[in-house]
This record gives structure tokens, sequence and C-alpha cells, in this order.
């Protein structure tokens, strides 16, 4: 294992702490630096706020996952004592060989109990759900279904108008309702609904745009609770309580786990990814910052998303996550239910760099031209369950401007207008550095982006997010 200051980011769970890790290290806090003889365990004492220092070590059994522990009071993991004893062993400071404490040999004992107890386990199965309780649970979704569709119906029917008029209160207490229903999803529905109220009251300038925004979430949660009452009532009369295949137990609010998705088959073994994008939103609705990644499947071309979500109220306590570099190569590869933009997550992960056979083999997993990619597309944000854009990797011909615009033209002479989705924030314009990407575009190269309808023109057009080449990825945003 080779220790990598990048290695160091990727395990803080935010900058911050890295950063405070870091002048810890450079302070000269840490004394008593020891190690084990085989190189997998370090330790020491780091001096902290109190009369006694703390203890701290870091168990690289498993260099990509490492186990960090510290006897400071601190929520954060890693801590910001552990980080600093990661920039201790990358400055090549001479660890004094020594027996491992007897208090973590007895921790690392159990903890290889533990493991080797799963492992000889075999992969966890769901819990059988109480039949009682989720009955209880179905029945009072279905109320909550019925309250939802009187206010989308009524809301249809006097005019999105009448936005101005109402109160956000209304919706924001409907959301309230929802939530002790079961219906996380369309609570979340109702806070938009609410927010868009608020900006058509508060900025008429942005009334537009709002009204947009409160059409296409009545549109798509009038569907969804249109089938949702199917799919909810089929489950209470057949008796079937277990997860299924499908986007609606998420869009009512369900949570996966991996052990349901491995239930329902939702899962490939020995996948090798290598990030094609990386951004960060702030959600005002559920008020949570969301980490999102963009992947491509080295095997199959298939594109993935990754989501880390973080609520700001517990902002420092969760994991950030960061750009990606290199191939990701993961034994169980997890996906969730749905149509496109197909989230993924897995459990353990070890990253290696990316060959140069890897990276010149990379552009030939796009689609086969735009033709094909704006097909898909359009057959994807015609379903109302699914978001309003589709993540493409498209072969490029040539890449310049058209008057003001951005233009990709394909291969066989397709054309598509480059520009930023209207929906994104300012964080996500950059579609103007285009023009400043260091040379010619290779020939053999693709872009990757989101596919979108633009309400303004009435067209498809992509949001570039990054150029790969056969040398490299040049992404356009983090």
């Amino acid at each position: 294992m080779t220790l990598t200051e990048q290695m160091i980011l990727l395990q803080a769970p935010n900058p911050a702490a890295a950063e405070n890790g870091r002048k810890l290290w450079k302070k000269g806090s840490f004394i008593g630096c020891c190690r084990s003889e085989d190189g997998t365990l370090y330790w020491a004492q780091c001096a902290g706020s109190g009369k006694n220092p703390y203890r701290v070590s870091i168990d690289w059994t498993d260099p990509d996952a490492p186990v960090c522990r510290c006897s400071c009071p601190s929520r954060q993991f890693p801590c910001k004592h552990a980080l600093g004893l990661m920039f201790v062993q990358l400055s090549d400071m001479e660890f004094e060989t020594a027996e491992i404490p007897q208090e973590i040999a007895e921790k690392r004992a159990k903890q290889a109990a533990r493991a080797a107890k799963k492992e000889a386990g075999g992969p966890q199965k769901p819990k059988k759900p109480n039949a009682a309780a989720q009955k209880k649970k179905l029945s009072k979704q279905l109320e909550g279904l019925d309250m939802a569709e009187k206010m989308v119906d009524d809301l249809l029917a006097s005019g999105l108008g009448a936005l101005a008029g109402s109160s956000a209160q209304t919706y924001e207490k409907l959301a309230k309702d929802l939530g002790s229903r079961y219906l996380t999803g369309p609570q979340t529905a109702f806070t938009r609904i609410a927010l868009a109220v608020r900006t058509v009251q508060q900025h008429p300038e942005q009334a537009e745009g709002a009204y947009s925004q409160a059409l296409r979430i009545l549109v798509a949660l009038r569907s969804t609770i249109k089938k949702s009452r199917v799919f909810l009532q089929n489950k209470l009369e057949s008796g079937s309580f277990a997860p299924e295949d499908s986007a609606l137990f998420e869009a009512l609010g369900g949570v996966w786990k991996l052990e349901d998705l491995r239930a329902i088959g939702a899962f490939r073994e020995n996948v090798r990814l290598v990030q094609l994008s990386f951004d960060v939103s702030f959600d005002e609705a559920k008020k949570e910052y969301v980490e999102r990644g963009w992947w491509v499947d080295l095997d199959s071309g298939d594109i993935f998303q990754t989501l880390n979500l973080r609520p700001a109220k517990a902002l420092k306590y969760v994991k950030g996550e960061d750009s990606r570099f290199g191939v990701l190569e993961i034994p169980a590869l997890y996906i969730y239910p749905g149509e496109g933009n197909r989230r993924a997550r897995w459990e353990s992960a070890s990253t290696r760099p990316l060959t140069a056979e890897e990276q010149a083999a990379l552009p030939s997993l796009a689609q086969s031209g735009l033709e094909a990619a704006m097909k898909l597309t359009k057959g994807t944000i015609k379903n109302t369950l699914a978001a309003k854009f589709l993540a493409v990797l498209v072969p490029v011909g040539k890449l310049g401007k058209v008057g003001e615009d951005f233009v990709l033209e394909d291969p066989d002479g397709e054309r598509v207008v480059l520009r930023d989705r209207p929906q994104e924030d300012s964080d996500h314009t950059c579609t103007a550095r285009l023009a400043i990407l260091p040379g010619e575009i290779p020939a053999g190269s693709a872009l990757f982006g989101l596919a979108f309808y633009d309400e303004r023109d009435l067209s498809l057009c992509v949001h570039p997010y990054s150029v790969v080449t056969p040398e490299q990825i040049i992404r356009l945003l983090y």
C-alpha cells in the first residue's frame, strides 16, 4: 500500500477535518509514533485540549478501508487526530517498530471474528417483514395518497396562477402530514411546491420559472399517485410486503438496503468503474447537499450515478465524497431499479491507476451516434417517474461554435446544441469552458453530459460535463 495525500483526503469526512489533521502534524502534536512489524498498524499519542493525550491508531489491514481508532470524543470519523497521523505517516517520519498494544490487538481480534462470521454466513438476507405492521403502513400510505391527489387535482383545476394567492404553509403542512404517512417522496414534492409559491410571491421576476417547475412537479406527482395506488393495493391484497423491482418503491420514499437489492437480483459482480464527472448541489427542499458522481462501466459501457446525501444539520458528521480518479474495482455493484440515470452503490472497492489501454478504450464506450443517444433520451424523459435528463456519452466528430451556440457534430454529421440546463444552479454552468479547452479535441474522442429537452426553444440539447479523449478525461466541473 502506497499512501498518498489524495487517499487521505478521500478518507476525511470533510475538507476542514483533513486540514485540521494536517495542522496537528505540522505542529508536532504526535509523540510515541510506532508501527507493527508487518506495517499494517500505526499508532501514536496526540496532544489534545485535555490533560491526557489521545490514543490514536490506524489499521491498514485492508488498504482500501483503513480502520481508524481514537480515544477523543469527536463524532467525526475519521477524526482529525487519525487524519493527522496519516499525514505523519505520509511525511516519511520514522516510526519505531513495536509490539501491538494489547487494547488494539483485542479490538483487531474482535473485528476479524465479526468479518469471518459475516463471510461464513454468506450475503446478508433481508429480514422477513412484519405482516401486521406492513398492512398498517400500506393503509396509511393509501390514505396519504388520497390527501395528495385531492390537493393536486384542485391545483390543476384552478390553474397554476392560483399559486400566487396560495399560502406556502398550506403545502408545507400537507408535506408534514404525508411524511407521517410514510410518503417521504410526495412529501418532498409538496415541499418543492411550497418553495415555488414563495418564489412567485417574493420574486415576481422569477415567476415564470417557478410556474414551470411547479407544473413539472404536479404532472410527475399525479402520475406517481395513480401508479402507486395500484402498486400498494396489489401488495395489500396479495400480502406480499417485500421490496420489488420497481421505481415506485423509491418514488414513494422507500430506502433501498443492499440486501434487498441483492434479493431482487439488482447487482453485478466484479465491476470496473471509471468516474467521468463529479458535482455538488444543495437540495433546498430536503436541506441537504447532494454529492453526485457519474461513472462508466468499463466492460458494458453502462453509465451509473452515485449520490452521497449530506443533511445540512449533520454536515460535519457525514463523510464527504470528492472527485475520483483511476479505476474502482468493485466485487459487488448494487443497482437501483428504474430507467436511465440508475443509481449504484457498493460496500467495498479497491482503487488502482487507469492503464493507457483502458483510457484509450473509454471513448469507444460511447453511443453509436447522436441519433441513438437522442432517441434513448426521448424515451426516458417521457416516463413521468424519471428525471427530465439522461446521462449520455456521445462520439465527437467536431466541436465548435455556430453563431453564439456551441455545437457538437458526431462522426455521421448529426448535430446537437451544447448548453447549460436552466434547472441547474450557477455552480454547474460549464458550457462556456469549452472555449478554453487545451488545443483541438483529438479524433476518436467522446463527450459526456446530460441530454435534456429545453422548453425555451423546444429542442433537445446536451449539458456538457467532460470531454473524454484517448489520453485523458477533461472535466468541465470538479
